[in-house]
């Protein structure tokens, strides 16, 4: 068993390398062509769009791994099936059973290599991404009205809270454009904060840079608001916002590992803001990786097929066929759960539910008819 485990892990991982090694060198071009545009503003050059197409690989491979093994397993496979290797394998004691324990168990290495690339390396190599086009173009705008941050404090009259946009992002991490809003327990307006830049140290205390402080206390006599004014050069607000929610919520998703998520999620949820695209997010995270063990399962019956029932071609062409239909629904499942409202972990789980039952179905009806 020990000489069948080393053949097939051997022939496997050999053909998923050389498809992931395939796709990534494909999307590294597209990436880098789509850049070539840029070259010459703002001083980019070749290297730069190079080393900015360089950072989404990671990206790329985490995304494409699920693909990938099933492409490889099913090349390996149906080549065996077409020099009999796998008949005589099968004549030798591999049951159906036992080859798919063998292929469960290289499913779960692929599962837990995705699950390093997605949670460690990804991560990284989108930030190191975005901070090398917020350093090319100076600054990193955020989409919209920006990035919004709410947290709520005790108050001796009840429990106020502050409302937090910033507008951007600079290459050193620095937030720009920071305005604060805070909020007393009738919900008055009684403080804006206005600064064009702060950093956030590891005590969650914002240093504000060219502060603009705007106060609105009640007249004890007539009860009308006052407006007082203040600029500081500088400005220390204290904030129970850690660092690490305050970076989840000025960079892209894709930036953030499967912990990260989890804590942003569970803030959100905590201020009462909406919460379902990042726990959708992080159980689509969580979860993905091991849509490596759906697929070698997969690609498991198409060693079951007689050579006659088409070639490695067509079968090839099968398999990348089921992928993509594997990463349509994939993300067509979590846009629909996101706009029905519906439980995150189904939405991010049906997929790979869904192709596993079709898997063993035909692994079955191919094991007991054919």
């Amino acid at each position: 068993m020990r000489t069948v485990r080393r053949l097939l892990y051997r022939d496997i991982v050999a053909s998923v390398g050389f498809v992931a090694l395939a796709f990534l060198a494909l999307f590294f071009f597209i990436d880098f062509v789509d850049r070539l545009d840029d070259i010459g503003t703002r001083g980019r050059g070749a290297l730069d769009a190079m080393l900015s197409a360089a950072w989404l690989l990671p990206g790329h491979l985490y995304e494409l791994m699920p693909i990938a093994v099933l492409i490889g397993t099913i090349y390996s496979l149906a080549r065996l099936a077409q020099t009999s290797e796998f008949t005589i394998l099968r004549t030798g004691g591999l049951g159906p059973g036992r080859a798919l324990g063998l292929l469960a168990g290289l499913g779960a290495a692929f599962a837990l290599l995705t699950l390093a690339v997605g949670d460690y390396v990804t991560p990284f190599a989108e930030r190191q991404g975005v901070l090398l086009e917020a350093r090319l173009s100076g600054s990193l705008r955020l989409q919209g009205a920006g990035a919004w941050l709410k947290e709520k404090y005790r108050t001796p009259a009840g429990e106020g809270s502050v409302s937090i946009n910033i507008a951007g992002t600079g290459a050193d991490g620095v937030l720009q454009g920071v305005r604060i809003f805070e909020f007393d327990a009738d919900g008055r307006l009684v403080r804006q904060i206005e600064a064009a830049g702060a950093v956030v140290d590891a005590h969650g205390v914002w240093h504000l840079d060219r502060a603009r402080i705007t106060r609105w206390p009640l007249d004890g006599t007539q009860g009308t608001p006052l407006v007082q004014v203040q600029e500081r050069s500088e400005f220390d607000w204290p904030s129970t916002l850690a660092p690490s929610v305050v970076t989840a919520a000025v960079l892209p998703l894709e930036t953030m590992s499967t912990l990260e998520l989890w804590r942003y999620s569970r803030h959100l949820d905590t201020q009462e803001q909406a919460s379902q695209r990042y726990e959708i997010q992080f159980w689509k995270r969580a979860l993905y990786p091991w849509a490596c063990l759906v697929m070698v399962t997969l690609a498991l019956p198409f060693a079951y097929l007689h050579a006659r029932a088409g070639g490695i071609s067509l079968k090839v062409f099968g398999g990348i066929m089921l992928g993509i239909g594997f990463v349509l629904l994939n993300n067509l499942a979590g846009h629909i759960g996101l706009l029905r409202d519906w439980t995150p972990w189904i939405v991010a789980a049906t997929p790979s539910l869904l192709f596993l039952l079709m898997s063993l179905a035909a692994f079955g009806w191919l094991v007991r008819y054919r």
